[in-house]
């Protein structure tokens, strides 16, 4: 069972001495996005990384509809940092296969997603190599390429130009509008209808 729903209930999170937020909720529904904002050191690059389940909460907890938390994690969501989690050495190519079919994909799916993305000319490429919107695009092709219904993005449009930020956008829309969920933190709006929660800091200084 795969989840169709992302509940946050409650959820108080503190970070050394601070807390981040406190007794926070929302709900989200297969087909919704939720943007995360605020200012730094709001938490929320903190609270994608407790919905992953890599930072426990002091309180509260976060459910995935009908499928328990330990299934949805490891087989129903995907989590694209600040740090495009590739391996620098390797050719594009490469790194993707081996992310994908590490992740469940196929060669049908990274096929797809090479040319959904147009990253057929920079394969042979290593990744340090590539710039960082060449860097980001090849990540959002390991979400295609081994497709998950939950989306855990942290700033995802930052390094793209306008172009690709379109683009992107409309990989986003059709994976909201296939039953898809998305939790962005942004700076900027996402070019998709989104929810909005707001994070403001509990007290100054740190960084989520």
């Amino acid at each position: 069972m795969t989840p169709d729903r992302l509940t946050l209930n409650g959820l108080t999170v503190r970070r050394g001495e601070r807390v981040l937020f406190r007794d926070l909720s929302s709900d989200l529904a297969a087909g919704q996005a939720l943007a995360l904002t605020g200012a730094n050191g709001a938490g929320k690059t903190t609270l994608l990384r407790v919905i992953a389940g890599l930072v426990r909460p002091e309180a509260g907890s976060v459910g995935f509809g009908e499928t328990a938390p330990e299934a949805a994690r490891a087989h129903g969501l995907h989590l694209m940092g600040h740090l495009d989690g590739l391996k620098g050495a390797r050719r594009a190519g490469d790194e993707l296969a081996f992310q994908a079919r590490f992740l469940g994909g196929s060669p049908a799916t990274v096929a797809a997603a090479v040319e959904r993305l147009g990253l057929e000319p920079l394969l042979a490429l290593e990744v340090r190599k590539l710039s960082a919107g060449q860097r980001r695009r090849l990540a959002f092709a390991r979400l295609l390429a081994a497709p998950r219904p939950v989306w855990l993005l942290d700033e995802p449009f930052a390094p793209l130009d306008a172009v690709w930020r379109a683009r992107i956008g409309a990989v986003m829309a059709e994976h909201l509008a296939g039953g898809g969920l998305v939790v962005a933190a942004v700076h900027d709006p996402l070019p998709v209808a989104a929810l909005t929660l707001d994070l403001q800091p509990l007290d100054l200084g740190g960084l989520a």
